[in-house]
């Protein structure tokens, strides 16, 4: 029955892709476009009159841009909303913002011309929006001033730090990253740069959960290594690099002369996860003097006690230097602390590595 449907509301500047988001939803027999909006201005009058389930909105609009309204939204109205938008890939900073402002999930704006496009559009939108149907009852008001403070733990939450000498009976060599804010693209930057044979790789990204394996794949494709999203057990190789799953922690490894990694479940840590700092302690206690560790640009501290456990353990570390960061936080935080060992700008970090492991 009609009244069962979940109501949809389009907010989008483009009549071309609310006509083809309402063709694509109205052949479901559980969804409904109840309304539709070229703008968040009008759109806020059409919540009031049709109190939509679910709210399917674009980021670029004239007036008031989507990531305004949806913060908006958020503190005075929540309802569970999903960005469509060609200006939001996965992995971007736009869908990140979008989650962490509220949003439900990220779809891409659907491009008419191919009918096999439009149908895997219309899949993965009508999932998406019964998904987002479903959370209603738990999205909360975000409150755009105070934000509740949960307490910040350290890694010694997911893995206690070890004070026993560390037996190494392997001379490979193991490369160990963190990033944040604006590491999706230095980290382009640098695994372009990287050889074949370069040292195997393990990386932590700030990045949500369902983001960071496409955001490998599309690494993967630009790259001379393997890049991958990692899965527990999953080995570290040489000419491989291997990114932590978004809301997983990643370890390091080691049995033997074989390195591997572990994807585990566990509180924030350092407000985060996956941490940098629970990956840079893994590299500690596994890899020590094997390790060469880089921290790049982010916001915040996390890395920073971790990467200072490593050097301490016998690792050469390296942060991106400030005028090449979008945020100088973590790598300042880790020179701070007496962990870094080398200030490099982003284009030469690759070049350092591979001398630093050649040989």
């Amino acid at each position: 029955m009609a009244a069962d449907k979940i109501k949809v509301l389009i907010i989008d500047d483009s009549a071309v892709v609310r006509q083809t988001l309402s063709t694509i939803i109205e052949g479901e027999r559980d969804i409904e476009v109840i309304n539709t909006a070229p703008n968040p201005i009008i759109g806020e009058k059409k919540i009031a009159a049709s109190k939509p389930d679910v709210i399917v909105l674009d980021i670029e609009m004239p007036q008031m841009d989507g990531l305004t309204f949806l913060k908006k939204l958020m503190s005075e109205n929540p309802i569970p909303t999903i960005i469509c938008s060609s200006k939001t890939e996965k992995g971007g900073q736009n869908a990140l913002t979008a989650m962490e402002l509220g949003a439900v999930d990220i779809v891409t704006k659907p491009k008419v011309g191919t009918k096999e496009f439009l149908q895997e559009s219309s899949i993965k939108i009508c999932d998406v929006i019964r998904a987002a149907a479903r959370t209603g009852t738990r999205i909360k008001k975000r409150s755009p001033v105070q934000n509740p403070v949960a307490p910040k733990l350290t890694a010694d939450a997911i893995l206690a730090k070890s004070n026993r000498p560390l037996s190494i009976d392997t001379t490979e060599k193991v490369i160990a990253v963190g990033a944040s804010t604006g590491g999706t693209e230095a980290l382009r930057v640098f695994l372009e740069m990287m050889p074949a044979n370069s040292p195997g790789i393990v990386i932590v990204q700030h990045m949500p959960e369902h983001f960071t394996k496409s955001f490998a794949e599309r690494l993967n494709g630009l790259c001379k290594i393997e890049v991958k999203e990692a899965e527990n057990n999953d080995v570290v190789y040489p000419g491989r690099a291997l990114i932590a799953p978004g809301n997983k922690h990643l370890l390091l490894k080691r049995q033997g002369a074989r390195y591997f990694v572990e994807t585990k479940e566990g509180p924030l840590v350092c407000r985060h996860k996956p941490s940098v700092d629970v990956l840079f302690r893994s590299a500690a206690r596994y890899s020590g003097p094997n390790t060469v560790g880089v921290i790049m640009t982010g916001m915040g501290d996390d890395g920073a006690r971790g990467m200072k456990e490593m050097k301490d353990a016998g690792a050469y570390n390296i942060a991106q230097d400030e005028k090449t960061c979008v945020v100088f936080g973590m790598p300042n935080e880790a020179i701070k602390r007496g962990g870094v060992d080398k200030i490099l700008p982003l284009e030469k970090i690759a070049e350092e590595l591979i001398r630093r492991t050649n040989g």
